[in-house]
């Protein structure tokens, strides 16, 4: 009974290590299949050395320090966060490595969007700083000239500032309302009005009010 207890005892014991030792993924960083997450922050889909298809190699290294809160906030009306940098630049097949500053008290992330997903899960690579701390991440770009969204997925956040872009290469096209970078979508919009609208509308404006006091019969 005592040999059974004791064996019992260091099976339990295995069982409570196994479930209480940190997985690989929580603390390997080059592990870009992976995810790591600690008390600083999370880091989804780190990618340093996997080639996107059409690439031959990494054509070069391209490293941005990011800061993000409140302090780098456009003064703008509704701009309550921001970041330190809104757009970003990068050869194709280049390997991008971010290290990403939370100034705030709160969380924040640097999400970047429509990566190839045969390579990031959910086409994204994701960082995200708990308050006042520091994380950081590389993922390699596609051989093709694009432009990829970058904002904080925090509710409001990026409504509030929190939303920049990344073009690689030539790029495809400027995202709307990018702080400090592009139009807001309503001002962009009211710029591209067809010929003539305005012009229309004060005819419309002066027709009727000539019908208005015309003499009644």
């Amino acid at each position: 009974m005592r040999r059974f207890r004791f064996r019992l005892s260091l099976v339990l014991a295995a069982v409570i290590a196994a479930v209480m030792a940190p997985t690989e993924a929580q603390h390997v960083h080059d592990d870009h299949s992976g995810m790591q997450f600690d008390s600083s922050g999370m880091v989804m889909n780190h990618n340093p050395d996997v080639l996107p298809q059409g690439c031959d190699a990494i054509s070069s290294d391209v490293s941005f320090t990011v800061h993000a809160g409140t302090d780098h906030a456009l003064g703008e009306i509704g701009r309550i966060f921001g970041y330190s940098q809104h757009d970003f630049r990068a050869p194709p097949c280049s390997r991008v490595t971010i290290h990403f500053h939370n100034d705030d008290q709160v969380r924040h992330q640097w999400m970047l969007h429509g990566l190839p997903r045969y390579l990031y899960p959910q086409g994204m690579f994701h960082l995200e700083a708990a308050g006042g701390q520091h994380v950081m991440g590389s993922f390699i770009v596609p051989a093709d000239d694009a432009t990829y969204l970058v904002h904080c997925d925090m509710a409001q956040h990026m409504e509030k500032g929190m939303k920049a872009q990344l073009v690689v290469g030539k790029g495809s096209t400027d995202l709307w309302s990018v702080p400090g970078v592009t139009t807001d979508f309503n001002s962009a919009a009211d710029d591209k009005m067809p010929r003539g609208t305005i012009m229309l509308l004060l005819a419309s404006v002066l027709t009727g009010a000539a019908l208005m006091s015309a003499p009644r019969r």
